[in-house]
């Protein structure tokens, strides 16, 4: 069951990475995204690793995809055009979630020990993690932070000096 689950993500996965890179207008590309980072939290899941599903769903499913959102949307300049959404998303997405609700289904039917939970020596505790995350790694993690924010920041003054000038000219 875990490889049908493993496939089936990881295709979801890939089809929101090329859709990522397909679709013209940025809102649409920034929620394909969301699409990737949700199958791999699921990977994740599948993987045992619980703290970094939660992890990429929150942070980056959530804040971080909220804050691309957010930069794509004021950064935009045109009028938005009304679309019935995308076609590859009505061709894909109506069989994608009658099989996931299918796969979801079986696995209901068929859990055996469902809600049952077994502690073993090889279980890395939250604690450990953190150790990890801002001990030993503290550095590139606070550098990828700090540009990202740059990157932002560089966005947001490129479309502010381009509007400035449009209207210094005139």
């Amino acid at each position: 069951m875990h490889l049908i689950l493993f496939f089936l993500f990881a295709g979801f996965c890939l089809a929101g990475a090329i859709n990522l890179l397909l679709q013209s207008h940025p809102i649409n590309s920034a929620l394909s995204l969301i699409v990737v980072m949700t199958s791999l939290a699921v990977l994740y899941l599948l993987l045992g690793a619980e703290f970094l599903a939660a992890a990429q769903i929150i942070v980056y499913a959530g804040a971080i995809m909220v804050l691309f959102t957010f930069v794509v949307m004021l950064l935009n300049a045109g009028r938005e055009e009304r679309t019935l959404g995308s076609r590859a998303a009505r061709i894909v997405g109506f069989p994608a979630v009658v099989a996931i609700l299918g796969v979801v289904a079986t696995i209901i039917l068929h859990a055996q020990g469902l809600g049952t939970a077994a502690l073993s020596q090889g279980i890395t505790s939250t604690e450990d993690l953190s150790r990890v995350l801002f001990h030993d790694l503290l550095l590139p993690f606070e550098v990828t932070s700090v540009l990202i924010l740059i990157a932002i920041l560089g966005a947001v003054a490129l479309a502010r000096r381009g509007d400035g000038e449009g209207t210094a000219q005139k």
